[in-house]
């Protein structure tokens, strides 16, 4: 399985299917997270993922790109309560499992009024 694969596959699991018991099989113990609202480690994302799948997200990928042991991710990210986000995440992989992140995050898209006619995504 390619990287590209795993971090798709994580996607369906863990953020569309809402299923925490597929993080063990995808975050390395010593997850390197770079978003400053979210703490490092594997036991940093799950506290996370709990906050983040209560907001009951959907993820509707975009693009990814792989290019050695980096995948990236744009997708748009829509919120229970019909918020949606547009948001690029960055990994690196090791050994088949996420192992650090960053992300880029434009958030609440749905309220913008665009001055052209080329969407948000």
């Amino acid at each position: 399985m390619t990287n590209r694969e795993i971090v798709l596959q994580f996607y369906e699991e863990v953020f569309n299917g809402w299923d925490m018991s597929a993080i063990d099989r995808y975050i390395k113990e010593d997850y390197i997270q770079h978003n400053p609202n979210a703490e490092t480690g594997r036991e940093g994302f799950r506290k996370f993922a709990e906050f983040f799948l209560g907001l009951k997200p959907h993820m509707d990928i975009i693009f990814t790109a792989e290019e050695n042991d980096i995948v990236f991710v744009f997708f748009k990210c829509t919120l229970g309560n019909g918020a949606v986000n547009k948001v690029c995440d960055i990994y690196r992989l090791e050994d088949g499992m996420l192992a650090e992140h960053w992300d880029v995050v434009e958030h609440d898209v749905h309220l913008y009024k665009p001055v052209h006619n080329n969407g948000v995504f």
